[in-house]
């Protein structure tokens, strides 16, 4: 009797979503209005891309000219001391366009500021000066006066801020580029956070959108960008991006359709923070407040006995697990977008950035994970050209072909800094050569896997790789097995993993049982240094 009176006093939505115990208001789909709204404003944004990125000959208007002072006064001195040589190696040159691009961006405001932001998360994406640079960007938003904030809410709610909450904390918890986030309390009593769009920040975007359309192709070889996201392509991944961001309406609906997700997927140690069913509006979103130690956080974590390596064990096969078979994803995870609760539960924060990945593509997704860990070349370059990644009459034999695929993996570690370096060369002219460029939600899974990397190295540094991969594998073949088989046509007994494919892929021997991340970093500071040093010493050699 007692535990079915504890599930009847459960709050009703767990019994679809993936919320907290504890609800300050219940989430009905059918009573959220600006629901049934999300999927148009969606569609209405996306189509927005096309106009706002496309190249033109003469520049948009005024707006131009402020961007154009700030990106040459980064650019230009540069490129100076670049050509008299004036740099000792690669690695100074682009630590000073990279501070220099940081700080343009800084005085350009939101959009640039936006737009270093997801730079900042792409490890392993852009040069890693690029990054590290813009990681600065990350916290030294200034806020917007509170007596703006106000307007804004006034005007969208339609109500005095006192008439809607019994207290408001005037100085954010957080300001970030497009919103800012305050602490509340509702007239009600719920303990509340409110995002509030900066005030001029939608109208700006879509301006400065249209001169980095313009000014892209003029920057394409001149800045250190990575190989397959040029400045044109890299605007259009920005712009693909952000429009969803500039209406908080689509953001409530990316919180229901993750809750909705990791409750069918039996994903119960993830959370989704409750928006409120009716205080959300363009420029507003009022959702239910949540407490947890930052992710970075390792010691309180671990002093409060949660288990870190369980965290990244389910953050892993949570985000795999939501690309592949529900075909969405929180697509912009990072230190601040997760807190672990005191019960070891992780709530997932921010949603203006969602991957969604429509039949098709989820297919050619699923095809692209079973192929890895089947050693399949040809189902997975099949799967990247399904996805966008390359031109869809490219000739799959002839990219394997050019890029060796097929040929025994060399494990990096035994090459000299000059071989890894012309390998990486001869590759990437390969793919440039066959028109690869990086779509949108394969872009964003990739910088979310990255961010897992790193988190690996501070919450699990001991974690052995070899045996999560096929942990990860063994729980998708018992959770999903008929479903993968299913889809790609196999008997689900026909899909087994490859681990020997899987360590020739690492460049491993097949002999090797164990790696630890603490090894497979070390491997990939070796390599890191090898090339590092050839590319001075090549430079040094060259100045002589």
């Amino acid at each position: 009797m007692a535990s079915a009176s504890a599930e009847q006093s459960r709050p009703s939505d767990l019994a679809w979503g993936s919320f907290t115990d504890e609800a300050p208001w219940v989430v009905h789909r059918e009573d959220a209005r600006w629901l049934n709204l999300a999927e148009t404003l969606r569609a209405r944004a996306q189509a927005e891309v096309p106009a706002l990125t496309a190249p033109s000959l003469l520049p948009p208007g005024v707006r131009v000219l402020t961007v154009v002072r700030h990106i040459g006064t980064a650019i230009v001195p540069w490129m100076v001391k670049k050509r008299r040589g004036q740099f000792a190696d690669t690695s100074e040159s682009r630590s000073d366009i990279s501070r220099r691009l940081r700080i343009a961006a800084e005085a350009l405001g939101p959009t640039y500021i936006k737009l270093g932001q997801i730079i900042s998360s792409g490890e392993g994406l852009f040069p890693p000066e690029l990054v590290a640079e813009f990681k600065k960007c990350r916290d030294q938003v200034p806020a917007e006066p509170f007596s703006e904030v106000r307007l804004t809410i006034e005007q969208d709610l339609g109500a005095r801020l006192e008439d809607v909450f019994e207290h408001f904390e005037e100085t954010p918890i957080a300001a970030a580029s497009i919103a800012q986030v305050h602490a509340a309390t509702l007239k009600t009593g719920e303990q509340v956070v409110v995002k509030v769009q900066r005030i001029s920040v939608s109208r700006l975007v879509h301006k400065d959108l249209r001169v980095m359309a313009w000014l892209a192709p003029y920057l394409v070889g001149r800045i250190p960008v990575a190989a397959l996201a040029n400045p044109p392509a890299l605007v259009e991944l920005f712009a693909e991006t952000i429009v969803e961001e500039l209406d908080f309406r689509m953001e409530a609906a990316n919180m229901l359709d993750v809750a909705a997700m990791l409750h069918n997927l039996g994903q119960d140690q993830y959370i989704v923070p409750r928006p409120h069913p009716r205080l959300v509006t363009k420029r507003v979103l009022v959702m239910e407040r949540v407490f947890g130690f930052n992710f970075d956080d390792v010691g309180g974590m671990q002093d409060a006995g949660i288990d870190t390596e369980q965290v990244i064990r389910t953050a892993m096969i949570a985000f795999m697990e939501g690309a592949i078979v529900e075909g969405i994803f929180h697509g912009d995870l990072h230190g601040g977008n997760l807190f672990v609760m005191e019960d070891g539960r992780t709530a997932l924060l921010d949603y203006g950035i969602v991957g969604r990945l429509s039949g098709p593509r989820r297919n050619a997704f699923l095809r692209l994970m079973m192929g890895a860990t089947t050693n399949d070349i040809r189902a997975q370059m099949a799967a990247l050209r399904d996805l966008g990644a390359l031109p869809m009459d490219t000739d799959i034999e002839a990219v394997i072909r050019d890029l060796r695929l097929e040929e025994e993996v060399v494990d990096p570690t035994t090459l000299s800094g000059e071989e890894m370096v012309k390998e990486v060369q001869r590759i990437i002219k390969a793919l440039l050569g066959y028109g690869a460029k990086l779509p949108k939600e394969l872009m964003l899974y990739v910088k979310n896997m990255v961010f897992l990397d790193g988190a690996i190295a501070r919450l699990a540094p001991d974690l052995d790789i070899l045996a999560e991969v096929a942990n990860i594998s063994m729980i998708f073949a018992q959770k999903h097995g008929a479903l993968i088989g299913r889809e790609l046509g196999l008997a689900p007994e026909a899909i087994e993993i490859d681990m020997d494919g899987v360590k020739s892929s690492m460049g491993l021997d097949p002999s090797v049982k164990q790696l630890t991340y603490r090894q497979l970093q070390q491997r990939r500071e070796l390599i890191q240094k090898r090339m590092r040093d050839h590319v001075e010493s090549d430079r040094s050699g060259s100045k002589k």
